[in-house]
């Protein structure tokens, strides 16, 4: 083996292997009256990554999306997504896979989940929902502060 291919060998590597739905579920329990009163909806959105090492290098990252959607004091819906994805991570030092699996990979799943949530709501026969985006860089950095206040090591 050459130095150049030795190099190559040992250069930082990312990909996309698979993007998939986990789990997914829908709840509109106060169907069909709902559909009868005035629509002034709040929403309630909860977000959650964890992650997991697979063999050889691959990793699997699941993004999940929680949303409660309010008429008045009313549940008109709740749905929730488990957009996974399995990700090949090669060759990076600690600190950045952290950053990789808790920010990168989240942020390339979330368009996927968005889009699955409002197909889901749309088929429940509600608006669309029409998430905002996320930043998932501001959230890790948050998550690394309160670990870093409360005493506890990152995950790698």
């Amino acid at each position: 083996m050459t130095e150049q291919n030795i190099a190559a060998e040992n250069e930082p590597q990312f990909s996309l292997q698979r993007i998939y739905v986990r789990d997914l579920s829908f709840e509109a329990p106060k169907s069909p009256a709902i559909f009868r009163q005035a629509w002034e909806p709040s929403v309630s959105l909860e977000l959650n990554t964890r992650q997991k090492p697979l063999e050889n290098d691959f990793h699997e990252v699941v993004l999940t999306l929680s949303v409660t959607v309010k008429n008045g004091e009313e549940v008109a819906f709740i749905a929730e997504v488990q957009q996974g994805g399995i990700f090949l991570i090669k060759n990076l030092d600690a600190p950045s896979m952290s950053h990789t699996l808790g920010a990168f990979c989240p942020n390339i799943l979330f368009p996927y989940a968005r889009e699955t949530l409002d197909s889901l709501v749309i088929r429940g026969s509600f608006p669309a929902l029409m998430l905002a985006p996320v930043n998932f860089d501001a959230l890790y950095a948050q998550e690394l502060q309160r670990m870093q206040e409360a005493g506890e090591a990152p995950q790698a």
